[in-house]
């Protein structure tokens, strides 16, 4: 008897624990997503853009919501007067700041001065029963008739002619700190799949592994990370082990991701083993 009331209560302090955490949380958002270009499609269909470095949110007309169903607690100040639709985009500071940006939407408890350098960049309508073409108008209009908060924006959308022109600016935004670019399909519906109706344009591949094991580093780094272990988790080369040895910060040598998290990291290419060529460390990967 006594022991059933051990293990009752157990269970009782386990739930009281946990309720604070699973309050925070809410159903994955259906989102969209990208693949990678190919030249083969017809550009003149699609809608170019830049592709921001920073963490995607998806606004359900209350709350933040990221990819995995976590809620971000943004102050009350910076959302008041979002639009009780949903919105899909991009929580932003400016280019190559993505580590400062996560360290501050992941805070439990928001700091007003720290959020006041944050935007939330919109692309794209939800729950919008029209094509992104009309999709695109909606969003246009909405942002010209109605006040809104400064740090509330509309990503532009803008044509490219051809591949040539395409990969032109895809050089240009990058050599000026952009991560890439994007292209919408204009008679695309938005659904919660990934296929070629939004691409994902880059000079380079990017993927998830999980870290493995820490190599320690010699000369300069001695004391510190030099390399790690990683197993691939995307689906071309899942469970295949690699060495990552480069891409680190020397903050992030000294604190290095922990084994069991997951990465991303950046590549150009498969080897002939099928391995990623010029693997680099890119950052821990966004749980939220």
């Amino acid at each position: 008897m006594m022991l059933r009331f051990y293990f009752s209560f157990r269970i009782f302090i386990r739930v009281l624990i946990l309720l604070p955490t699973l309050a925070k949380s809410q159903a994955p958002p259906e989102i969209q997503l990208a693949n990678i270009y190919h030249s083969e499609i017809k550009l003149e269909a699609y809608w170019l853009s830049e592709k921001l470095d920073g963490v995607r949110a998806y606004w359900n007309g209350e709350k933040l919501i990221s990819k995995q169903g976590l809620v971000y607690q943004a102050p009350v100040w910076f959302t008041e007067n979002f639009p009780d639709f949903p919105l899909d985009g991009e929580l932003w500071i400016a280019r190559n700041r993505f580590d400062v940006l996560s360290g501050i939407v992941r805070k439990r408890q928001p700091i007003d001065e720290e959020w006041q350098r944050v935007t939330y960049q919109i692309f794209d309508l939800p729950k919008h029963k029209g094509v992104f073409d009309v999709r695109l108008t909606f969003l246009q209009d909405y942002f010209k008739a109605n006040d809104r908060p400064a740090w509330l924006k509309l990503i532009k959308q803008t044509k490219v002619a051809n591949h040539q022109t395409l990969m032109t600016l895809l050089d240009e935004v990058v050599a000026q700190g952009a991560e890439g670019l994007m292209l919408h399909l204009g008679r695309a519906y938005y659904h919660n799949k990934r296929n070629d109706d939004l691409l994902k344009v880059k000079r380079y591949f990017d993927a998830e592994a999980k870290v493995i094991r820490h190599i320690p580093g010699k000369g300069k780094y001695q004391t510190m990370l030099g390399s790690m272990w990683v197993k691939a988790l995307n689906k071309e080369q899942k469970g295949k082990l690699f060495k990552l040895g480069t891409g680190f910060s020397d903050e992030q040598r000294r604190h290095p991701p922990s084994v069991g998290s997951v990465i991303t990291y950046k590549y150009f290419g498969l080897t002939s083993k099928g391995l990623p060529r010029f693997g680099s460390f890119m950052r821990v990967r966004d749980h939220y």
